[in-house]
């Protein structure tokens, strides 16, 4: 296993732009083994996804029990998971996995419970706003190489705080772990379903899966190119590939705690990217020395080991100002930065999912127990999208309440608008009250 270095910011920004985003439409554009004997012809996934929740929508339950069998193996007696078996699940999950649990979600409703736009208004100016939650969220858990009760807790959480009256879990896995992270997080109901046929049926409803305003969460390329298909008919929360990690550290960084942070990213998926930027050519050798150690203690060394090979960089520049810039053009998920006086540096970040600072904030409690959510954008998207929050389970509504006397005093720039563009109806609507009104005061 081997990092590729890259010495010098040009370099480095040439490698990055090779890189791309997060892959997605190239992984679409495969064609995946096997697809014409299970769809009769050869598809890219992406056509697997739109093929899946088309028949979703047509034939509702029918339709996912047959996909839950034909690709994960799996005949359903129920989609729905009985309260029953959440309440046993919960009795067997370790007290202290449990009582983690529990921290954590205190820790994301408190930290949630802070970014709650107020509502507003101003008599004076007559305008204002109201936010409102939605009525049913639709939360996805992935449940293919790892089963993630956090991913539960990170998406339910926000949606309870907004005030979404219903929130429903798909997630394909009914370890007893994530049924508890389910009851803690205070989720309505829980289906065993994954893949792309969960999301068709969140997004349509079924006769046992009722459709939500809202689908969050990330998955694997199945996941996110139904979700993709499905925007316009329900919200998403975002298109998620696979996790990237950049890490900014200087001469006073500690190797060890680089090389942990970046194998904690790389064991998710062998396309995720761990990749380091470093002012220290000290630094990027002790790293190298200890990588092999570090990894021969996970149980997921073959993952990490590939998607270290696949996408892992060390790079070498010259100045901290050129690291932030070159982080800044990755626009990566995690921003780690180990630096001197790492806060001073802080408000250069404008582009990344989520911003750990110092030794004391690694990525890794973001994952599990710090507070905001740990789904974030990925791939270069954090250019103009955020984290999972609040705001994306609340609508905004703007709230008009002129009083007469503005009326009068922004009333004809209105008119003057209107006709500009051909719109005489407007107009009207606009001088017709401008006119009674001037009448009125004339009496």
């Amino acid at each position: 296993m081997a990092f590729k270095v890259i010495y010098g910011f040009a370099n480095a920004k040439k490698d990055m732009a090779r890189r791309g985003s997060s892959g997605l439409p190239t992984l679409a554009d495969y064609i995946v083994p096997n697809s014409d004997q299970m769809f009769g012809e050869c598809l890219s996934a992406g056509e697997i996804a739109v093929h899946i929740v088309k028949d979703v929508k047509n034939r509702g339950d029918e339709a996912v029990h047959y996909y839950t069998q034909l690709l994960d193996g799996v005949e359903l007696d129920a989609l729905e998971v009985s309260s029953k078996l959440i309440d046993e699940a919960i009795t067997d999950v370790d007290k202290s996995v449990l009582e983690a649990l529990k921290m954590a979600a205190g820790r994301i409703h408190s930290y949630h419970k802070s970014t709650i736009p107020p509502d507003w208004m101003s008599m004076e100016k007559g305008l204002g706003e109201r936010f409102v939650p939605l009525e049913r969220a639709g939360v996805y858990a992935p449940g293919g190489t790892a089963c993630y009760a956090s991913t539960v807790l990170m998406t339910a959480i926000p949606a309870r705080v907004a005030g979404v009256k219903e929130i429903i879990l798909c997630t394909p896995s009914i370890d007893n772990v994530v049924l508890a992270a389910a009851s803690v997080a205070g989720v309505d109901r829980v289906f065993r379903v994954g893949g792309a046929q969960a999301i068709g049926a969140m997004a349509y409803g079924t006769d046992t899966i009722p459709n939500v305003d809202m689908i969050c969460g990330p998955g694997n390329i199945f996941v996110t190119m139904a979700k993709k298909f499905v925007y316009g008919d329900v919200g998403i929360d975002g298109l998620y590939g696979p996790t990237e990690t950049v890490i900014i550290a200087d001469h006073l960084a500690n190797p060890t705690y680089c090389v942990a942070d970046l194998l904690a990213q790389a064991e998710h998926d062998a396309m995720a990217t761990p990749i380091l930027i470093t002012t220290s050519q000290e630094l990027l050798e002790n790293v190298q020395l200890n990588m092999d150690e570090h990894l021969n203690k996970l149980e997921r060394r073959d993952i990490a080991s590939a998607a270290v090979n696949n996408n892992g960089r060390i790079v070498l520049v010259d100045t901290l100002d050129e690291a932030i810039e070159l982080a800044n053009l990755i626009a990566p998920e995690h921003l780690c930065l180990l630096i001197e006086d790492a806060w001073d540096w802080a408000d250069k970040i404008v582009n990344a999912g989520g911003l750990f600072i110092g030794e004391s904030s690694p990525e890794v409690a973001g994952d599990y127990i710090a507070g905001p959510s740990h789904v974030m954008p990925t791939g270069g998207t954090s250019r103009y999208s955020s984290a999972l929050g609040v705001r994306h389970f609340l609508k905004t509504m703007p709230i008009i309440n002129l009083n007469l006397d503005t009326l009068t005093k922004i009333g004809k720039a209105a008119s003057a608008i209107a006709r500009s563009e051909g719109l005489t109806g407007h107009a009207l609507a606009m001088d017709i009250r401008l006119n009674n009104m001037e009448e009125n005061f004339s009496e």
